[in-house]
């Protein structure tokens, strides 16, 4: 690297000077044009390829899909939002909201999904006419520089500054810490060791928490449908994402069942001794095996010396137990489903699933295969976390899609819960500041009783 840090940032401050006076409609054109660029078959089947070659991790329709289908997808909800000028207008209360710009922001990015969060942070961050400098993961550096080199061609083709995109080529913790110290704020997709590392850099952070989500399925649930969902959401680019179903906690009555239909579903149901090896190869000095994380399942059978049918999609492992006494509690970036069984009443199902989350994944997301009301709300209301989704496959549904209504994203925060500023799926709101502007309005005095109401009769003071 023949730049320092301190260059790169002062070419992005010149770059962003010149993007605070772009309109609503040349941030959108440019956003636009970014996000087609990439969706193109034959460009998104190059970079998902070359993203599988280099890191080893997920699958390689699914980075194509990711780039086809869930980036328009993101970019349709975030064109709703508007990012320049005057956006919102409270004549009753005397408010306009103004949005600006950031100034410079530090992206990082992680070796799981190189491929399509440098697009999703760029095209938001140019929409709120904001420079960004990429740090990649050192496991995925070549396929984020080439994303970023992309993105900045498609920049100057169009005369736009293409220093608005800037990428370390050669990154490294201590480049990444002294990065982030010199930006406006960060957005730190990725491990929890990442997060940690972006908020001690002394400037604001949006940051992304663990995932671990337990997946309930009750007696009212349809289970065909239930079980199917389950492996769409554990299988999903070889599980490389946080939002993968990590554990399901079924009601005893359907337990037999719904492993049935499961297994059917190509789950592999490991006995107790293949449960042991798969746990020796999973788990090394306590850290998860980077030669098991998002990779094949018969690779992981293979390193655990069992033989499973060439058919199976992910194994099933079953527990009893959470905590570091019971790894298969936590998360597991695998195809690795653990399941557990609980009994009436529903409560136990809540307790389970917060033992879960607060071992791993606090705050982060859980889901629930239920047709029972009343179970879904206290579901919701009792457990400590930013996302609940109900019938869908939370692996690709919690961070939005084109069949819910939450905000289409690739990072996700966690709330206090899991030590983030936001519970929010990170959106165009999050690459913004906002300026409010209040004037005079004209209000009668209000008496307390209109005040306070009833509310202090049963009150002492």
């Amino acid at each position: 690297m023949n730049y320092s840090i301190s260059q790169l940032v002062n070419r992005a401050r010149a770059a962003q000077k010149i993007a605070e006076n772009f309109s609503q409609r040349q941030v959108d054109e440019l956003a636009a044009a970014l996000v087609y660029k990439f969706s193109r078959k034959e460009l998104a089947e190059t970079i998902a390829k070359e993203t599988n070659e280099e890191t080893q991790l997920g699958t390689i329709q699914a980075k194509i899909n990711k780039l086809t289908k869930k980036m328009p997808a993101s970019l349709y909800f975030n064109l709703g939002i508007k990012s320049v000028g005057v956006i919102e207008e409270d004549r009753e209360k005397g408010l306009t909201r103004i949005a600006k710009p950031i100034g410079v922001i530090a992206a990082l990015i992680p070796s799981t999904n190189p491929e399509a969060t440098p697009i999703f942070d760029g095209f938001l961050s140019i929409r709120g006419r904001n420079a960004i400098i990429f740090a990649p993961h050192p496991a995925s550096k070549k396929i984020t520089t080439k994303i970023v080199n992309i993105m900045r061609d498609v920049l100057d083709k169009n005369g736009v500054p293409k220093d608005l995109f800037l990428v370390i080529e050669e990154p490294s913790k201590a480049i990444s810490q002294e990065l982030m110290a010199s930006c406006d704020l960060t957005f730190a997709t990725g491990g929890a060791s990442m997060v940690k590392a972006a908020n001690a850099s002394g400037k604001p952070v949006y940051g992304a928490g663990t995932g671990n989500c337990p997946s309930v399925v009750d007696e009212t649930a349809d289970l065909p449908d239930a079980a199917h969902k389950i492996m769409i959401g554990k299988t999903g680019d070889n599980a490389s994402g946080c939002s993968a179903e990590n554990s399901i906690i079924i009601y005893e009555e359907v337990y037999d069942d719904m492993l049935g239909l499961l297994q059917k579903e190509g789950g592999y149901l490991a006995n107790s001794e293949e449960k042991l090896s798969i746990q020796k190869v999973l788990w090394v000095d306590g850290q998860l095996n980077k030669k098991i994380i998002a990779r094949p399942v018969l690779t992981i059978a293979k390193e655990a010396g069992i033989k499973i049918p060439q058919y199976t999609k992910f194994i099933i492992v079953e527990e009893n137990g959470v905590g570091e006494d019971f790894p298969f509690s936590g998360e597991k970036l695998s195809l690795i489903l653990t399941a557990y069984k609980y009994s009436s009443p529903f409560s136990n199902a809540i307790a389970l699933a917060n033992e879960i989350t607060e071992f791993c994944g606090l705050g982060h997301s859980v889901s629930i295969h239920s047709y029972n009301k009343e179970h879904i709300l206290e579901y919701a209301l009792k457990t400590k976390t930013s996302r609940v989704t109900v019938r869908q496959p939370n692996g690709g549904s919690n961070a939005g899609s084109w069949n819910n209504g939450l905000p289409n994203t690739f990072s996700l925060g966690c709330g206090t819960w899991g030590g983030n500023i936001t519970s929010d799926n990170i959106s165009q709101k999050h690459f913004l500041n906002n300026t409010w502007v209040s004037v005079p309005i004209h209000r009668n005095e209000f008496p307390e009783k209109d005040i306070y109401g009833d509310l202090l009769e049963n009150i002492q003071l």
